[in-house]
């Protein structure tokens, strides 16, 4: 369509939106001007006249996604999506206050048209990457009738300084993401300084060796901005850059080029003086012509049309396709509605658990057609490799496959699954050593704050990983995951245990799971004999095995440890034992106190094991029980050896208890 332009209005209206940003900051006393005011141009250009979307519904499945990864400059977006009539002036006057829906960073689930939490830089740039990979397989699947639309992401110097935004760069040019596009506002300038003094990059020749369009503009000139989104649009086998070349604090008095803007609001003189050099009063705050809203809206009677066209072609589909409806509600349904079928175990067979997920996976790799992901490098010992041979490898080739190959780049990985479980209908895993856990880890952090049901597969779960040694070992990272808010950690005993883990991490629908794997082989819990072991770990901990009567001693482990204590406990002949498996701390947690005081009562010792940091199991064992683990780090040697070193054999455990019973 003909959009309206008109470059007074334009230059008015991103002289309101800077200030809108100045007033919003100044009022709130915090905030980040200088940036908003350098990137307004290429925002306003991309909102007003190249975003899709529907004004009515922020939520429309069909619209494009926009992701500022530059966080900071949360109040550029916030005024823009006061101009979309998503916000209003009081929400804009709230900014960073408690309660508002106008927040220092954004947040997805607090404000409408927000569509990731960004705020670590290079994370919304990787998330960007995620959701142009859910759209492209999306697209293959439900046909460009039903989904086709674009991703865009505002970075600034510190995302591409941040090494994941490159390694998520790397993996969007290797899958020919043309559906992606990245305005750079490339202003010089950072918080302590100039970016000359910590960077000498050349970005131009970086993202072209990763397989980009990249195009060099005037970032405030909105021919330039108008025709490099236009080139971007046409260039569909790759991913586009736009680098726009802007000035810190454009429009302001006194302070263009000063990093001093970049994280402090301006004083009133300042914002006076800058106001009136940008034709707005100087004597009026959060001021917004309606002439300039008339302008930026002129095109909103269009978009509702598309909107309203594409829910018709959808209308038709369903109810002339009885393959595209079942597909659809795959896209669509909630997780917390999926009934899988899972593979069944050997009783007494040694599995481990890391070789139960990778049959598990098998089983349901056709039953979940959306589920994608795959390992960072380790596919034979993250047990992905059948799955990536089953369903292909995605990429610009293959955009119907399923598997993501991201090489050895787990942070990128991470962010990527985030911007996948955001974009929606698809199912993302992704799979590492739980030691590489560090490497992923402010986004499994973003993954929990975003209430995302992503799910993390770590294996190699201890000490017992044996040779390759301390840096292989995990000692404290399994605690650390544990202290995430909102993440489900899940260490399964056996390999019934992890079937029963993965039911409860894919029917999640607001929060991200670790999943705990062995390399060694577990025995197969019976459930004939142990029937809780099936159901008991939708409750987090359960009582395994008991005794008759009231226990004197009650075992408390989890992952390869639950094998521990239960042979300790045959060893104590004459006292009374109870094994309680605890897969999930969270899950178990969240049981009421009388049945969690049913599973520990009064009164036993308490015997916590486990093959990591002990600390957060006095919480279960109190300060008279004992939480037995290792806090120091491994060494290369048979995992056998180690077991005897550092004490973890049933006669070990057995002497400790009998010793603490007198």
């Amino acid at each position: 369509m003909e959009h309206t332009t008109d470059s007074a209005l334009d230059a008015l209206a991103v002289s309101t939106l800077k200030g809108l940003v100045m007033d919003a900051t100044r009022k709130a006393n915090s905030g980040h001007p200088g940036g908003p005011m350098s990137s307004a141009d290429m925002a306003y250009v991309l909102f007003k006249e190249t975003l899709r979307f529907d004004p009515k519904d922020p939520a429309w499945f069909d619209r494009d996604r926009f992701v500022l990864s530059a966080g900071h400059e949360s109040m550029l977006l916030y005024a823009l999506l006061h101009f979309c009539d998503l916000l209003t002036i009081d929400d804009l006057k709230a900014f960073r206050q408690w309660g508002s829906r106008t927040p220092g960073h954004p947040e997805h689930d607090m404000t409408p048209g927000v569509e990731a939490t960004t705020g670590p830089l290079g994370q919304g740039m990787s998330m960007a990457v995620g959701m142009a990979v859910a759209e492209a397989m999306l697209r293959h699947r439900l046909g460009e009738a039903v989904c086709n639309h674009r991703t865009y992401a505002l970075a600034s110097d510190g995302d591409l300084q941040e090494p994941v935004a490159l390694g998520s760069a790397a993996l969007a040019g290797l899958w020919g993401l043309g559906g992606l596009t990245v305005l750079y506002d490339s202003n010089k300038i950072q918080l302590a300084g100039p970016t000359s003094r910590c960077d000498r990059a050349d970005y131009r020749m970086i993202f072209e060796g990763l397989g980009w369009q990249v195009l060099d503009i005037d970032g405030h000139d909105h021919g330039a901005i108008r025709a490099a989104l236009a080139e971007a649009h046409a260039e569909t086998a790759k991913p586009t850059l736009i680098i726009g070349h802007t000035v810190m604090a454009k429009g302001t008095a006194t302070l263009e080029g000063d990093h001093n803007t970049h994280g402090a609001p301006l004083s009133p003189e300042e914002i006076a003086a800058s106001k009136a050099k940008m034709g707005l009063d100087p004597e009026k705050d959060f001021q917004v012509p309606d002439e300039v809203l008339t302008h930026f809206r002129s095109r909103f009677g269009h978009l509702s049309a598309e909107s309203g066209k594409w829910h018709r072609k959808l209308t038709a589909l369903l109810d002339s396709e009885p393959e595209f409806a079942a597909l659809w509600e795959a896209v669509t349904a909630r997780r917390n509605t999926l009934r899988l079928r899972w593979p069944e175990f050997t009783p007494g067979a040694s599995v481990a658990t890391r070789k139960a997920w990778g049959m598990a996976l098998n089983e349901i790799m056709d039953q979940l057609p959306l589920l994608a992901g795959g390992s960072a490098d380790l596919d034979p010992s993250n047990q992905t490799e059948k799955f990536r041979n089953a369903v292909g490898v995605f990429g610009p080739e293959n955009p119907g496959g399923r598997n993501l190959s991201f090489g050895v780049r787990e942070f990128p990985m991470g962010a990527v699954l985030n911007g996948m479980a955001l974009h929606g209908g698809v199912v993302p895993f992704g799979a590492t050593f739980l030691t590489f856990s560090d490497y992923e880890r402010n986004a499994l952090r973003m993954s929990a704050l975003q209430k995302l049901p992503v799910l993390h597969v770590f294996t190699h779960d201890s000490f017992y990983v044996g040779e390759d040694g301390p840096t292989h070992q995990p000692v404290e990272h399994v605690s650390s995951l544990r202290l995430i808010p909102n993440m489900l950690v899940l260490r399964p005993a056996d390999a019934n245990e992890t079937t029963a883990c993965l039911n409860i991490a894919l029917t999640q629908t607001e929060r991200p799971s670790c999943l705990m794997l062995t390399r060694q082989g577990l025995p197969v819990i019976d459930p004939a004999a142990h029937p809780a072991v099936l159901d008991g770990p939708a409750r987090g901990g359960y009582v395994l095995a008991d005794c008759q009567g009231e226990p004197e001693v009650v075992f408390l482990a989890s992952g390869s440890e639950v094998q521990l204590v239960m042979r300790a406990a045959e060893l104590l002949a004459g006292v009374r034992c109870r094994v309680v498996s605890v897969p999930s701390f969270e899950l178990f947690d969240e049981q009421d106190a009388a049945y969690r005081a049913a599973v520990l009562p009064v009164g036993a010792l308490k015997v916590a094991v486990e093959a990591g940091r002990p600390d957060l199991w006095y919480k279960y064992v109190g300060t008279e029980g004992v939480a037995f683990g290792i806090s120091h780090f491994g060494a290369s040697a048979p995992a056998k050896e180690l077991e005897r070193h550092y004490g973890f054999t049933p006669e070990n455990i057995a002497d400790m208890v009998r010793a603490r019973l007198g």
